[in-house]
């Protein structure tokens, strides 16, 4: 049922167009199948005549119930849906659970940071993909919000992730479903990692299931005072 789910989802906007156009032809053998019937003069002849409108009936409701049900899944269940349901990576949520969340090896590579961070940040796309909060190569501790827009077309979900400064094994914190400007994408408590250079990155992808170029942006950790 999760696969039929990402299927509908993903490709919403085909199956739309689709029913659209199988809607239009049946419509259409639905209205000529009605005027064969009013004009049929024979009784075998309206006998098939009104074979042909109850089965261009049964095809165009089969097709308004079909565009109904994509409506009612597409705006009420997917909606309703697990955020990891449509993630290739489970989503930790490391507010909720502060210690234990990464694995060894990934506790073990933060450990050991790169001494130097680069101050700028890559990929972002202003007014579509960004993180306006923190800013490249900025201090931070302790449970912060994450401020940044994500706005493009045909958007499908985004998700924040965290990699010490050089690496490339991500951990993913959370996700979301709804497009930003300028607004919170979700809270990152910071006080599960080793204090040391991070980078932090957010993936966008659209409603066919295609990863947007990535925003990445160099944070420095601190412990608390």
């Amino acid at each position: 049922m999760t696969e039929l789910y990402k299927f509908l989802a993903s490709y919403e906007v085909l199956i739309y167009i689709l029913l659209a156009i199988f809607g239009m032809f049946a419509f259409r053998w639905l209205w000529r199948s009605w005027q064969e019937v009013q004009t049929a003069v024979y009784s075998l002849e309206r006998q098939f005549s009104s074979r042909r409108l109850g089965q261009s009936a049964a095809i165009s409701i089969l097709i308004v119930v079909l565009f109904c049900a994509e409506v009612f899944i597409a705006s009420f269940v997917i909606p309703g849906l697990p955020l990891d349901t449509f993630l290739g990576t489970p989503t930790l949520d490391l507010i909720s659970t502060p210690t234990g969340t990464l694995s060894v090896e990934m506790m073990t590579q933060f450990a050991n940071p790169i001494p130097k961070i680069a101050l700028n940040s890559t990929g972002c796309t202003p007014d579509q993909i960004e993180i306006i909060s923190p800013n490249p190569g900025e201090e931070i501790k302790g449970a912060i919000e994450l401020i940044g827009t994500v706005n493009i077309p045909n958007f499908g979900f985004y998700k924040y992730e965290v990699a010490s400064q050089g690496s490339n094994t991500w951990a993913t914190i959370s996700a979301g479903r709804a497009t930003v400007n300028e607004g919170s994408l979700g809270r990152w408590d910071t006080t599960t990692l080793t204090p040391g250079d991070y980078q932090l990155r957010l993936v966008v992808t659209d409603n066919q299931g295609q990863s947007l170029p990535v925003c990445i942006v160099p944070v420095r950790i601190v412990p608390l005072q």
